[in-house]
């Protein structure tokens, strides 16, 4: 299992969530980040330093935010896993999904 990214994330960034992460696996996006889901080794510590409330657990995602799942793991399908956000910084696009949506 994993946590997941949602769309309060969109247009804010606010990287709490990045400075808490003990294993580097929330990537930048344009507009949002994105947690690999190969990387997470599920230890919550995001979630509560989200000022947004856009983190949750896979198993925890509101119904209307259940399309946030697949959008997280396939935002990964270019870049794989590098093993690290630091390693390649800011990715430079979104998932289709985050960068067509109005804010």
């Amino acid at each position: 299992m994993t946590y997941v990214v949602t769309d309060e994330c969109v247009d804010v960034q606010d990287r709490s969530c990045v400075e808490e992460c003990p294993v580097d696996c929330i990537y930048e996006g344009d507009r949002m980040m994105y947690i690999n889901p190969d990387e997470c080794v599920d230890c919550g510590r995001c979630e509560p330093v989200c000022p947004v409330t856009s983190i949750f657990h896979l198993e925890d995602l509101p119904a209307d935010r259940a399309h946030f799942g697949p959008i997280n793991a396939e935002f990964f399908g270019e870049i794989g896993s590098p093993g690290g956000a630091r390693k390649i910084g800011r990715v430079g696009r979104d998932h289709p999904a985050v960068a067509g949506s109005a804010t």
